[in-house]
């Protein structure tokens, strides 16, 4: 196993300089972000990743950071934001193993400094029936794995969470196995809508949030979008997700966005978009969540009722 040593990932690229370069690139392409951090979008423009694109207006960065499930730093939607700032992120480093070619410890800066970096508006939907828009930075996850070289029997990937109960308080409850745990199959991860976040309306990735690197699945319900990752593995067998573990009955291992199979304690057909407004009229949920042209052919003959 080898070992990749990594100086910090905030010296990779000054902030500014980032930003910078993404508002060229994105007014080349007539698609820029125009938000900052604190304020909600003024104009939403049309946004354009490879053929996946939403035109819907993103929650503010207040909304987005202050509203969160990490169950690490407690069970309350504002508990991470009150409690995150513990973490430490930096360094930071990520083991892949497995059935990789290249297993080892690779240090974020390192892989930041390899990967294309860009931005993704994407839907984002809870188990729990609320529902964001969110601008995220980052990379897709399929480019991460090909750094290490998925070796041909490799048919799931295994996720964990940093297990660090001094800075997490949550975890030192028993209200979950620790650490959190989340998989997807090969060809889900390789899929280019799959995303590891570094970052949201072009800054860091706050605390609360998942950071310094979380997994994205916008076709999911949010909680299989595993937050602060800091271990991969290949493997052939099909891994355990932490709530299907903790109730088997409610939390499938799939969990795609689907109106059509009900929570055994709520419907899932509607949801209520954060930052709408107390008297806002629900929204009517779309099978997985909007993005069924770009992924339904991964589950194609597939009962989605049984495999939920």
């Amino acid at each position: 196993m080898t070992t990749r040593h990594s100086l910090p990932h905030s010296q990779i690229t000054p902030e500014r300089s980032y930003l910078n370069r993404r508002s060229l690139m994105a007014g080349m392409a007539g698609a820029g972000l125009m938000a900052a951090s604190g304020a909600r979008a003024q104009q939403m423009p049309q946004f354009d990743i490879k053929g996946f694109d939403t035109t819907e207006e993103p929650n503010s960065f207040e909304e987005i950071s202050g509203y969160n499930n990490f169950y690490e730093f407690g069970t309350g939607k504002d508990d991470p934001a009150r409690y995150a700032s513990a973490l430490t992120t930096d360094p930071w480093a990520v083991e892949i193993d497995g059935l990789v070619e290249r297993p080892g410890s690779y240090g974020l800066g390192d892989i930041l400094a390899k990967m294309d970096i860009d931005e993704r508006v994407y839907r984002f939907r809870c188990v729990e029936a609320w529902s964001m828009v969110i601008p995220w930075n980052g990379f897709e996850l399929r480019q991460l794995l090909e750094l290490a070289g998925v070796q041909p029997s490799a048919k799931y990937v295994r996720f964990e969470t940093l297990f660090r109960p001094e800075e997490m308080r949550g975890q030192r409850s028993p209200i979950l196995d620790w650490p959190y745990v989340e998989g997807l199959r090969l060809d889900e991860a390789m899929h280019p809508l799959t995303f590891m976040a570094t970052g949201l309306y072009g800054k860091e990735l706050p605390n609360q949030n998942g950071a310094p690197l979380r997994l994205v699945v916008p076709w999911k319900y949010g909680f299989k979008s595993i937050k602060s990752v800091v271990k991969i593995t290949l493997q052939e067998k099909q891994p355990v997700n932490t709530w299907k573990a903790t109730n088997h009955r409610e939390y499938g291992f799939y969990s795609n966005v689907n109106p059509e199979v009900s929570h055994p304690r709520w419907s899932q057909a509607s949801e209520r978009r954060i930052g709408a407004g107390v008297f806002a009229s629900r929204i009517a949920t779309v099978k997985f969540n909007g993005y069924e042209e770009q992924v339904g052919d991964l589950y194609r003959g597939m009962d989605l009722s049984k495999n939920y």
